[in-house]
C-alpha cells in the first residue's frame, strides 16, 4: 500500500505550509500528492506549482470538477500538467455537488452518470491524440451544422495513458467508476464498512467491464492526527466541525452523498439529527452530535502504533493507496503528522 498527502483547498491561510508539506512528503517517498477545488482555489493551477517544486511525488487532481470545464479542456489541461512534470500527473474527476453544479456553474446537475461516462470518454479520446469526435446525448462533437471540424490535440503527453480516477460515494457512481476508470477516489471511508459500502460495487463494475480488481487503484483520503492513545477522543473532536459540514451542510436535505453514506454505515438516526442541527443554523450542536465512532473509523489518531493498526486493516480492505491529510495547527505538527504515517506504514509491514 502506498501513501498520498490531499493539501485540500489552496487559499484557506496555510499556502506556505502547504507547500512545505508537499516538499516534505516528497522527501519521505509519498506517492501523489492531491489538490482539490470547489468554488475558490483551482486545482490545475495549484499542482503546477507543487509541481515545479517537486521531484519525485505524483500530483493529482481530486478533483477536476466535470461542470468546471468541457471535456476538451480538461485533456488539454490533463496533457500539459503531465508534460511540464515529467510524467507524474493523475486526472481525478468528479460531479461536484447540485449546489455547486447549478449555483457556480450554471450548469445543470442532471443524470450525472451518464455525463460522467460521456466526458471520460471523450477525455480519453482527446488524449489519444485522435481526431476529435463524439456523438452522444449530452456532448456532440464537432457541433453539427456548424463550421467545426475534427481536430486532434496538439500536445503530447508525455506518457501514453494518464491514469484517470473518479470521485465516487454511491453505489451506481461508484460501480461505474469500476467500469471506466483506472481508480477511485473515496471519502468518509471507514475499513470495517469498505467492502460493504465502496469495494464490492467498484468490483462489480470491474468484472463488468471483464477487469479484475487487479492494477485498478482506490484511494480513499483520511486526515491524521498523532497523539497519545488516552488523547484519540480529543484529537477526534478536532474532526468535528469537519465530519458536520460533509453530513449536515454538503449539499441540500434531500440530496446529501454523505449523508446517505454515513446512513449505509449505520448511523441513520445520528446522521439525520447531525443534517437537521446544521441546516437549522445550529453549527455547534451538529458537530456535537457526531459519534465518536464515526470520526474514530474514518480518520487516523492516536500513536504510531495504532495508526499502523488502522492501516493494516484498510490494506486488508482493497485499499491500495491511503491519501492523508496531515492536520496540526502549525507546519511542525503536521510535519510531524507526515513523518509519522511513513513510520506507521513500516511498522505495519506494508512499505
Amino acid at each position: 500500500m502506498q501513501l498520498g498527502i490531499n493539501l485540500g483547498y489552496w487559499g484557506a491561510g496555510m499556502d506556505a505550509d502547504n507547500l512545505a508539506v508537499a516538499k516534505e512528503a516528497d522527501k519521505l517517498g509519498y506517492a501523489v500528492c492531491w489538490a482539490a477545488e470547489a468554488y475558490g482555489s483551482d486545482a490545475a493551477t495549484v499542482l503546477s506549482w507543487v509541481a515545479a517544486q517537486t521531484e519525485r511525488i505524483d500530483i493529482g487532481s481530486a478533483i477536476f470538477q466535470i461542470p468546471a470545464r468541457q471535456p476538451a479542456m480538461t485533456a488539454m489541461t490533463a496533457a500539459t500538467l503531465d508534460s511540464l512534470s515529467g510524467g507524474r500527473f493523475r486526472l481525478g474527476l468528479g460531479v461536484s455537488g447540485p449546489q455547486v453544479s447549478e449555483g457556480w456553474y450554471g450548469v445543470k446537475f442532471d443524470k450525472p452518470l451518464a455525463r460522467t461516462r460521456e466526458y471520460v470518454e471523450i477525455v480519453r479520446k482527446a488524449m489519444t491524440r485522435e481526431r476529435l469526435s463524439y456523438e452522444g446525448e449530452h456532448w456532440t462533437l464537432p457541433l453539427p451544422g456548424g463550421p467545426g471540424k475534427p481536430i486532434k490535440l496538439t500536445v503530447h503527453p508525455q506518457r501514453e495513458h494518464i491514469p484517470l480516477y473518479v470521485a465516487a460515494i454511491g453505489p451506481k457512481n461508484l460501480e461505474q467508476t469500476g467500469e471506466i476508470a483506472d481508480g477511485a477516489l473515496l471519502i468518509f471511508p471507514a475499513a470495517e464498512h469498505l467492502e460493504e459500502t465502496a469495494v464490492k460495487h467498484l468490483r462489480a463494475g470491474r468484472e463488468k467491464a471483464g477487469r479484475t480488481m487487479e492494477g485498478f487503484d482506490v484511494v480513499p483520503t483520511l486526515p491524521l492526527a498523532v497523539g497519545e492513545d488516552a488523547q484519540v477522543d480529543t484529537l477526534a473532536d478536532m474532526f468535528r466541525p469537519y465530519t458536520a459540514l460533509y453530513v449536515g451542510g454538503m449539499g441540500s436535505r434531500k440530496q446529501n452523498f454523505y449523508n446517505q453514506l454515513a446512513q449505509r454505515m449505520g448511523y441513520e438516526k445520528e446522521a439525520a439529527e447531525i443534517q437537521d442541527k446544521y441546516l437549522s443554523g445550529d453549527k455547534d450542536g451538529a458537530a456535537a452530535a457526531v459519534p465518536h465512532q464515526l470520526i474514530d473509523s474514518t480518520t487516523l489518531l492516536g500513536s504510531v502504533d495504532r495508526i499502523a493498526d488502522r492501516m493494516r486493516a484498510y490494506a486488508a480492505a482493497g485499499v491500495t493507496t491511503l491519501t492523508l491529510a496531515p492536520a496540526g495547527f502549525t507546519l511542525e505538527e503536521r510535519i510531524t503528522a507526515l513523518r509519522a504515517g511513513t513510520e506507521a506504514l513500516e511498522r505495519a509491514g506494508l512499505a
